[in-house]
């Protein structure tokens, strides 16, 4: 069964076992302009489809369409200067933290796509199979999937590159809507054996000024929130500035077993249904398995 599909120049992606669910490929940067023009190619596409879901564009977070609706949420960073930033938005500790990886000797910088990236973010991916408590799906890839990956959209995506007596220790990639108002971070990793040195911090401080720098107003890190769930990236947000944004989301039912899906709550991922206290165990023995299960290359890490 086909799982990508293009209608009207938007490329589809379609997912799901039990309820076929469609929506933009590359939805984490990209919004529908023309949502009705697409449901109706989608229906006469005589592929199975389920569901369509979008969002709205963050400009415009008043419902504006009758289909059914639901809110969702992103982690949005007003953008002014890299100074409001650094003096107002963020609180003390990061600010501090921006200052050790400079003491550290962690210098950052935008980077050009070439080859010395490429083999950069690929050392970054396999470092560890581990990635905040889960197994990475980085891990293992080799350089020509790596470029391929990193590849898209290149005239709107911008590359920082942190780095450690010459070594690319981390990295984030943004790519910017097209009037160049909006980016969206979409890859943010250091390496777990530099953890010590503030990385993480240095790249932010860099992006913003790299937004600042192009006259960009918002920056955007995924969700804010998913779900109930609490741990340490959505804290990570919070006190780097990024605020929750409710936005709606919109489920289009394009076949009756689609209503029902809708009505029942399919649509939504099995952790979303269960009690925040069993979802968090459910986390903590996955942590507790991957970290047991790669022992030796964890133990190496810390070492």
């Amino acid at each position: 069964m086909r799982s990508h599909l293009t209608v009207h120049e938007s490329e589809i992606q379609i997912g799901g076992r039990l309820a076929r669910i469609a929506r933009l490929a590359h939805e984490e940067y990209e919004v529908l302009r023309d949502p009705e023009l697409v449901i109706d190619g989608l229906r006469r596409s005589g592929i199975r489809i389920d569901l369509f879901t979008f969002i709205q564009p963050l400009s415009d977070t008043t419902p504006k369409y009758t289909y059914p609706m639901e809110w969702d949420n992103l982690a949005v960073l007003p953008v002014s200067t890299f100074e409001e930033w650094f003096k107002h938005q963020i609180r003390f500790a990061p600010r501090g933290r921006v200052r050790q990886a400079e003491k550290k000797g962690v210098t950052v910088r935008e980077l050009p796509f070439d080859d010395a990236l490429i083999k950069g973010i690929w050392g970054i991916y396999n470092e560890s199979p581990v990635c905040q408590g889960k197994r990475s799906r980085h891990y293992g890839s080799d350089i020509q999937t790596v470029r391929r990956k990193e590849a898209t959209f290149p005239d709107r995506s911008v590359f920082v590159g942190a780095f450690l007596a010459g070594e690319m220790i981390g990295f984030l990639r943004m790519v910017l809507d097209y009037e160049r108002k909006e980016a969206r971070l979409i890859e943010f990793m250091s390496m777990v054996r530099h953890r010590d040195k503030c990385a993480a911090n240095a790249l932010i401080a860099q992006g913003i000024r790299s937004c600042a720098d192009r006259g960009v107003s918002f920056l955007i890190y995924e969700k804010f929130a998913y779900g109930k769930k609490t741990d340490g990236l959505l804290q990570f947000k919070d006190v780097n500035g990024f605020k929750r944004v409710d936005i709606p989301r919109y489920y289009v039912p394009l076949t009756p077993f689609g209503s029902f899906a809708l009505r029942v709550g399919l649509h939504r991922s099995l952790a979303d249904h269960l009690p925040v206290s069993l979802a968090d165990s459910i986390r903590q023995a996955r942590s507790t398995w991957y970290s047991w299960r790669f022992r030796h290359v964890v133990e190496d890490l810390r070492s």
